[in-house]
């Protein structure tokens, strides 16, 4: 398909970025509707095994615009809230009920970088995090 063709479905660059980051988080979303932080890294590693891993497209997105670009910024600090609140959840349901952001923090660090390092170590670097994860967890849980 021509550039031309391309722009005039999507509008501009940014309009198409921001409809396929839109997409995409609507797939993840569904992916992690999940209640524990086991769940949540075997939704990560099926995600992978589907989608391959190259990485999260949103940071990809954000970094190849330099986070200059309002509209994508804006889908990428939205779709990043949105993990760590789901992340948050899963916290307070596997500690009994204990709000525990610097765990939930802790968590989602665990998360992205294992989506990073899948890149290049593979989908064992998550079964590696979705390991610690559930250890931070259980030591939360005593």
């Amino acid at each position: 398909m021509s550039s031309r063709t391309l722009y005039k479905h999507a509008g501009s660059k940014t309009a198409l970025i921001t409809d396929v980051l839109a997409e995409r988080h609507r797939r993840f979303q569904q992916r992690i509707e999940v209640e524990s932080v086991e769940a949540l890294f075997c939704a990560l590693e099926e995600w992978v095994r589907i989608e391959g891993s190259r990485g999260c497209l949103f940071l990809r997105a954000y970094g190849e615009t330099g986070g200059d670009t309002p509209e994508i910024a804006n889908a990428v600090l939205a779709h990043k809230a949105s993990l760590y609140e789901k992340i948050q959840a899963i916290v307070f349901l596997e500690t009994g009920g204990k709000h525990n952001p610097e765990l939930a923090e802790q968590i989602l660090i665990l998360f992205e970088g294992a989506t990073a390092a899948a890149v290049y170590r593979g989908a064992e670097s998550i079964t590696s995090a979705r390991i610690a994860a559930s250890a931070l967890i259980q030591q939360a849980r005593t």
